[in-house]
């Protein structure tokens, strides 16, 4: 358990949306059922969740929050650290009351929701790991590295977003994507400087900082990319599933890494999966070799 005292549980109805800070933390809340908590990535909000928090509101408590420095939230610390990160989730979950939830990262929200579970595995029922990153080869690692040292000498809209952007959706996306990519570059290019300490933080930790401790998440743990992602590529997936007692791994075909807004009902649909199957006690849920 954390060691903050969690408070008695709510009794207030969360059906409708419900804003509100922890601390330092904009979040907002809305449903009822099991608690589900989704963990943006860098230059993102809470607001890119939005398909995730309309699919799952009619049976979860949904909760998204802005991580620090970025959206609402406070800055934080001037160097960004996923010890900081996890201890934002924690002081989230005992702000609404909550001893355990369904944990669900994307990108660095997904090295954030590893650092956590291991930290306190009871307090996380399954863990979704999304476009996660883990041991990158040295030439994508020097890359990253260029791009954040890049970010923090000009920041984020002189940093060449049409790339990085074409990294997360591909050169030719689906025309009807653009709404979606322009709120995107929106987030993106408006980051202030908590973005470059973030982005820092993915580039030169997010890979290596939680290697050889997979085997200590006891929960199920589903790893989700893309297919095409060049950066959170399936080949890490893979390797992840493969070192963690309850993992699996699975890529999802043509797409790259922003899934959760590019193709929603292909990630909200995998998602239910992972969250609707039955554990035996004791029994890895499903370890795969390969990808599918």
């Amino acid at each position: 358990m954390s060691s903050k005292a969690v408070p008695a549980p709510a009794t207030r109805s969360h059906s409708r949306p419900a804003d509100g800070f922890a601390g330092k933390t904009a979040y907002r809340i809305v449903g009822t059922g099991e608690p589900i908590v989704f963990i943006h990535g860098c230059g993102l909000r809470k607001e890119a969740w939005q398909p995730q928090v309309e699919a799952f509101r009619s049976d979860h408590r949904v909760i998204v929050y802005d991580l620090l420095g970025h959206g609402n939230s406070a800055r934080g610390a001037p160097k960004a650290t996923f010890e900081e990160f996890a201890a934002q989730l924690g002081d989230v979950l005992d702000a609404l009351s909550l001893e355990s939830a369904i944990i669900v990262g994307h990108s660095l929200g997904a090295s954030i929701a590893l650092s956590f579970a291991l930290a306190h595995l009871e307090r996380v029922g399954r863990l979704v790991v999304m476009n996660g990153v883990y041991n990158r080869p040295a030439g994508q690692r020097a890359a990253v590295i260029k791009r954040a040292e890049e970010i923090e000498l000009v920041g984020p809209r002189n940093n060449g977003t049409s790339e990085t952007l074409n990294r997360w959706f591909g050169a030719t996306p689906d025309p009807a994507l653009a709404p979606i990519i322009r709120r995107v570059r929106d987030w993106v290019e408006s980051a202030g400087p908590g973005y470059a300490s973030a982005y820092r933080l993915f580039a030169t930790e997010a890979d290596r900082v939680h290697a050889g401790r997979l085997g200590g998440l006891s929960m199920p743990v589903l790893y989700l990319t893309g297919e095409l992602d060049p950066n959170s590529t399936p080949e890490m997936s893979r390797q992840m599933a493969a070192e963690t007692p309850c993992g699996q791994a699975i890529a999802i075909s043509g797409e790259r890494h922003l899934m959760p807004l590019a193709v929603p009902e292909t990630v909200n649909a995998l998602l239910r999966d992972f969250l609707n199957e039955r554990q035996v006690e004791g029994q890895q849920i499903r370890k795969i070799g390969a990808l599918r």
